[in-house]
């Protein structure tokens, strides 16, 4: 039998390379040969696990029925796949999929039992099903801001209305003014989540940041002047032309979220004579491209810092609160990266990077001159 179970020296190599664990058995579940993964899975080495019974990596409760099941499929039917609790060589419960089969070798049978973490396989299950909750949801959201902007628009139609044709009295004014207000207000929430939910897939190109940065600030440069607030934009920290692949339209609107919440902090704070300034620089390396954009203001506190990207959190009552939350979602649409550094009262930075280029290293250059398959190398 041991002449038969002798896997060649390419095979097993082949065989080590798969990220699945692979075991050989005989008909009584004897383990005769095991891949390098198992040690990765499982943790344990070769001359540890050939030899024992494939049981020893079932829980105890499994080892009356799901085991002497598995193998009977295996032996006598078309084999077995599904999931179950397996344990590792330190006790350690893992959820595998598992997949068996039998084949037969001269007289003898053997059994293969491929095992593979089952959390692979749920993060892709998770992210299909997100999909298709964003898609519905997105059907949702349209289908309900028609039918609340409709109703929104007629009260503040007619209360304009109001304010015209009739001379009402001091109170009733206020009354009017806050319909107004308020009715303004959630036409922004109605926009505001229309425009988080139905974020667009990024259609990518390459753009130079600065040209980009420059379009973000453009519809703020008037706003800051009027209130003192002065804008410097630097790039002597971006090397090369600063060129990543983004979507213009999509960045612009994630940066100019960001700006509006700089100047809102700057003005809420008293600053007496200091100068108010938003600072907004360019950054970037071989691999990535950045912005940062700092204020003086009146910072977020520890405790609202961990919330600042959850939909609808905001401490101002006049404000939606998905600005930053859009933001995040654009930024990782690019697979980019965002981070927020604050401190109350003393001021808050935002840091966004993309990556320069969106393949993988070694898909952009050599790793090695030794690598070199071109038609003039020598391979």
């Amino acid at each position: 039998m041991d002449s038969l179970i002798k896997i060649p020296k390419s095979r097993n190599q082949l065989l080590d390379s798969i990220p699945v664990a692979f075991l050989l058995t005989d008909v009584h579940s004897k383990i005769l040969y095991a891949n390098q993964y198992t040690k990765l899975l499982f943790g344990y080495l070769k001359n540890e696990i050939v030899g024992q019974r494939i049981r020893v990596l079932f829980l105890e409760e499994d080892l009356t029925y799901f085991v002497p099941n598995i193998v009977y499929l295996t032996l006598y039917k078309n084999g077995f796949d599904g999931e179950g609790l397996l344990r590792q060589k330190d006790g350690t419960k893992i959820f595998i999929d598992i997949s068996t089969s039998s084949f037969k070798e001269g007289r003898e049978v053997y059994l293969t039992f491929s095992f593979q973490e089952i959390q692979r396989f749920k993060e892709l299950e998770r992210e299909i099903l997100e999909m298709k909750h964003w898609a519905n949801l997105g059907m949702m959201v349209e289908e309900i801001a028609h039918q609340v902007r409709n109703p929104i628009v007629s009260i503040g139609g007619y209360t304009q209305r109001l304010q015209k044709v009739f001379s009402p009295s001091q109170k009733s004014k206020f009354y009017l003014t806050q319909i107004l207000r308020e009715t303004k207000k959630l036409e922004m929430m109605v926009q505001r989540v229309e425009e988080y939910v139905l974020i667009p897939r990024p259609t990518l190109r390459r753009e130079k940041i600065q040209e980009v940065v420059e379009g973000a600030l453009q519809p703020f440069s008037k706003e800051a002047m009027e209130k003192g607030i002065s804008i410097h934009l630097e790039a002597k920290a971006l090397e090369g032309d600063g060129s990543p692949f983004i979507d213009k339209d999509l960045v612009i609107k994630a940066l100019s979220h960001i700006l509006e919440n700089s100047i809102k902090a700057i003005t809420l704070k008293p600053m007496g004579k200091k100068r108010m300034t938003v600072k907004v620089a360019l950054l970037g390396d071989r691999e990535s491209v950045g912005i940062s954009i700092s204020d003086k203001g009146e910072g977020i506190s520890k405790k609202n810092l961990k919330c600042i990207f959850k939909p609808f959190f905001s401490t101002r009552p006049d404000r939606v609160g998905l600005g930053l939350t859009f933001t995040k979602k654009v930024v990782e649409e690019h697979r980019g990266k965002i981070q927020v550094e604050s401190r109350l009262n003393r001021g808050t930075t935002v840091t966004i990077t993309f990556p320069r280029d969106r393949r993988q290293k070694v898909r952009r250059e050599l790793i090695s001159l030794s690598a070199d398959i071109s038609p003039s190398s020598s391979f």
